[in-house]
C-alpha cells in the first residue's frame, strides 16, 4: 500500500478487493484448499511455491489481517496466534532450546510469569529476571552464550512500568542478541518499538485490538531487521530436515526467515491459531484501534487525575500522570497517549480495595482489561494469584493495588461511579 498514516492503515490495510470482489474482508471458514495437480501440493509442502495448503499453517483471512498488523507495527510479516500466551511461547521457541537462556524484565504480566518459571523450566529454558534498579553492567552479567533474547512490556501489566526500549535493545544488540517487546498496552497506535530498536513485537490481540473481549488471539511481528545471520541462530541459517534441506535466511532472506520459521515449524507443530471466524472479528476491531485508543487515553487521565487527589487513594500509577516515576519515558516512547489502564493502591490494603471494587456498578469486575466497557480487577487475588509475595513484589503488585481498566463511555460517568463506590 501507500504511505498511509497508521490511521488509514488501521481500516484499510492487508486486504485489498479485486474487482467485483466482496468490499469486506470474507471469512474463509476452510480447513483445505483445492489444487489442479499433486506436483503443485508437492510444491506448497517443500516450501517451493506461494499459498495455502492447510489451514492450521495458513488461511486467507488470517493472511490479510497479518498483512495489517506488519503494517500497523512497521514490520516485515506477522503471524496470528489463538492467543497472547500461545504468541509468547511461539515466539521464543523459534529460536530457544533445552539448555538456553532468556532475561526478562519482572514487571510482566502474570501468566507470562507462570510461563517463562514453571512451563519453560520444564522444558529445560530458564527464564533469568532482572530486578528493579539494576545497572546495565549487572543485566550484562545475566547474559552468555547461550542467551537468546531479552524480554519486556512497552507498559507492565499491572504495573504499569514503562520499559526503556532503547536501553534494553543497545543492550541486547551489543550481545548480538535480539529484544521481544509486549507492545499490547500501548498498542501501535502510541508507540512502535522496531522505531525504538525493538526486533520482534508481540500482542495479546485479546485486549485493546479485539476491544469488545469477543475473541481470544496474540501476534507475532518481526521487524526483519534483525541479523539472524549473525552466527547464534543455526535452527535460521542450518538445513531443516523437516522440509528436506530448507535454510530459512538462504531461501526466505532475512526479513522474513523468523516468521516463516515460527509459521511452517511451529506452528505446523504446535497448531496454536485463531479460527478464520476469529480474525474476522479482529480485523474490525482493529478498523476501529486509532479512535478507541484515543477515548480510552483521555478517559483514563482524567480518572487519574481524579483518584490521585482522593483522600482514601494511597498512590496512582499511570504513566501519563506528571506524578509518575516513569513520567519522562512516556512522554518519550509514548507522547500522544498512553494507555485506559490505571493502578491505583487503596489505604487500607487488600481488604479496602476488595470493598471499594464489589460497590462498584458501571464498573465490572471481570478477569479481562482494555475493552471498551470500563472493568477492574485485584490482580493479588485473581490474575497474579499463583504468585508468591516475593514475585509480586518484583512484578510491581502491592497487595492494595486494584487495575482499573477505563472504557469509552463518558469520563464523568465513570469517575461518578468511582466517587460512590469510595464514599461509600
Amino acid at each position: 500500500m501507500p504511505d498511509y498514516k497508521i490511521e488509514t492503515l488501521c481500516v484499510q490495510a492487508g486486504y485489498e478487493p479485486k474487482n467485483g470482489e466482496p468490499r469486506v474482508l470474507p471469512i474463509y471458514q476452510s480447513t483445505t484448499y483445492k489444487y489442479d495437480t499433486a506436483e503443485h501440493v508437492g510444491d506448497l509442502f517443500d516450501l517451493k511455491a506461494e499459498g495455502h495448503m492447510y489451514s492450521r499453517i495458513s488461511n486467507p483471512t488470517l493472511e490479510a489481517v497479518e498483512k495489517k498488523m506488519a503494517a500497523l507495527e512497521g514490520g516485515s510479516g506477522a503471524l496470528l496466534c489463538s492467543s497472547g500466551q500461545a504468541a509468547n511461547t511461539i515466539a521464543i521457541l523459534n529460536i530457544c532450546k533445552a539448555g538456553q537462556n532468556i532475561v526478562s524484565l519482572p514487571a510482566i504480566y502474570g501468566g507470562t510469569i507462570n510461563l517463562f518459571a514453571v512451563s519453560f523450566k520444564k522444558l529445560g529454558i530458564e527464564v533469568r529476571f532482572t530486578k528493579p534498579g539494576m545497572t546495565d553492567e549487572e543485566i550484562e552479567s545475566l547474559i552468555d552464550e547461550n542467551t537468546r533474547l531479552i524480554f519486556g512490556e512497552t507498559i507492565a501489566n499491572p504495573a504499569l512500568t514503562v520499559m526503556d526500549i532503547e536501553r534494553y535493545a543497545n543492550l541486547a544488540h551489543k550481545h548480538d542478541i535480539p529484544l521481544f517487546v509486549d507492545n499490547t498496552f500501548a498498542t501501535p497506535i502510541f508507540c512502535r518499538p522496531f522505531e525504538f530498536g525493538a526486533d520482534v513485537v508481540i500482542h495479546s490481540t485479546t485486549k485493546y485490538m479485539d476491544g469488545h473481549a469477543s475473541c481470544v488471539g496474540g501476534v507475532i511481528i518481526d521487524s526483519g531487521k534483525f541479523n539472524w545471520a549473525n552466527g547464534k541462530f543455526p535452527e535460521l541459517t542450518e538445513v531443516d530436515e523437516s522440509y528436506h534441506g530448507v535454510r530459512y535466511v538462504n531461501d526466505f532472506g532475512n526479513e522474513n526467515a523468523y516468521i516463516t520459521k515460527a509459521r511452517v515449524q511451529l506452528m505446523r507443530d504446535y497448531g496454536m491459531i485463531p479460527s478464520p471466524f476469529s480474525a474476522f472479528i479482529l480485523n474490525l476491531g482493529l478498523e476501529s484501534l486509532h479512535v478507541r485508543m484515543e477515548r480510552h487515553s483521555e478517559n483514563a487521565m482524567k480518572v487519574a487525575k481524579f483518584l490521585e487527589g482522593h483522600e482514601k487513594i494511597a498512590s496512582v500509577n499511570y504513566p501519563a500522570l506528571e506524578s509518575s516515576a516513569d513520567y519522562a519515558l512516556a512522554q518519550k516512547y509514548f507522547p500522544n497517549g498512553c494507555c485506559g489502564v490505571i493502578s491505583f493502591i487503596m489505604k487500607g490494603g487488600r481488604d479496602a480495595a476488595v470493598k471499594v471494587m464489589n460497590k462498584l456498578d458501571l464498573a465490572k469486575i471481570v478477569v479481562h482489561v482494555a475493552d471498551a466497557r470500563t472493568c477492574v480487577l485485584h490482580p493479588a487475588s485473581m490474575t497474579h494469584r499463583q504468585l508468591t509475595d516475593e514475585q509480586l513484589v518484583a512484578a510491581g503488585v502491592d497487595p492494595g493495588l486494584v487495575r482499573f481498566s477505563v472504557g469509552i463511555e463518558n469520563a464523568d460517568d465513570i469517575i461518578a461511579d468511582l466517587k460512590q463506590a469510595l464514599d461509600a
